[in-house]
């Protein structure tokens, strides 16, 4: 019987299995989807879609830089003890070399790696591991310097923190500061030209509404919101910011005495802005009781 694509995709979303074993499934019982989840689970290879809808919040973020340019890949899992775990670990390795060479996470989720995709090997992980899984996201910079630092390193190259920065002029040991400032001050944006402007907008709205409430005369009150805004700037833009090395500067200072344009960056965090589920200690109790 000729088993097809759509087959082979209703499967796969419906176990978590890899493509092969999900065609492998289907041509052992001649089609019968049914037989074919049974036949899967029998094998142990439907494991990872029972973890599926698990929050993962932890996990890795890993950097790597070649020549000039810089990649930083998330890859999440449910537990911080998992990020610990050696095949964990170099699964999140050869992916963040696999991004290297590639523009977006889905086309690094397709990319062959060892015979078979990265998402397809990620999800024999997941079965193997025995953790719902995820690679999140991965961003890149270009420049004639790129220098990566990872903060709460839990090996090489790999950790909780993960930063890029791409420079023209200055050294390596300048850049390294500024990526450490970086993962240290979170800024929102490189400059205020790289800020959404919706943000910016939104910014000056509430900041005009509150000088407007002090009930001072117009031309004082124009005085007061380009301050806050400044203040504002020096706050979440890179360049704004007082640098952690030395206060007394700001960020763009600091690259000016050093010879150097900070040209972009990137700070990549694991878990930031993911929604995780907070279960209080009673409710994992009740909830283990009932198996």
């Amino acid at each position: 019987m000729a088993i097809t694509a759509q087959q082979v995709k209703e499967l796969r979303e419906t176990t978590g299995a890899g493509m092969m074993d999900a065609k492998k499934a289907l041509t052992e019982t001649d089609g019968d989807m049914q037989a074919a989840i049974d036949w899967l689970r029998t094998k142990g290879l439907a494991k990872a879609a029972k973890k599926s809808d698990r929050t993962a919040a932890e996990g890795l973020v890993a950097v790597r830089v070649e020549g000039g340019t810089g990649v930083a890949v998330e890859v999440n899992s449910e537990t911080d003890f998992v990020a610990k775990n050696a095949e964990f670990q170099e699964f999140v390795t050869q992916v963040a070399e696999k991004a290297l060479t590639l523009d977006d996470v889905e086309a690094l989720k397709a990319a062959d790696l060892g015979g078979k995709s990265v998402a397809d090997t990620l999800t024999d992980k997941i079965a193997t591991i025995g953790e719902n899984m995820m690679l999140r996201r991965m961003a890149k910079v270009e420049g004639p310097t790129v220098v990566s630092y990872v903060h709460n390193a839990a090996a090489p190259g790999m950790g909780q923190i993960g930063v890029l920065v791409a420079m023209k002029g200055g050294d390596e040991d300048f850049g390294r500061k500024v990526a450490m400032h970086i993962a240290a001050a979170s800024p929102q944006a490189l400059n205020e030209a790289a800020l959404d402007p919706e943000v910016l907008e939104r910014e000056r709205r509430v900041l005009t509404d509150q000088a407007r409430d002090s009930g001072k005369p117009e031309q004082v009150i124009e005085k007061m919101i380009e301050g806050r805004m400044k203040k504002y700037l020096g706050e979440v833009t890179l360049l704004g910011q007082a640098f952690v090395i030395d206060p007394d500067k700001t960020v763009a200072q600091a690259a000016e005495e050093a010879g150097a344009e900070i040209l972009g960056y990137v700070r990549m965090a694991v878990g930031e802005g993911v929604e995780r589920e907070e279960e209080d200690f009673a409710a994992e109790v009740a909830k283990a009781a009932q198996g």
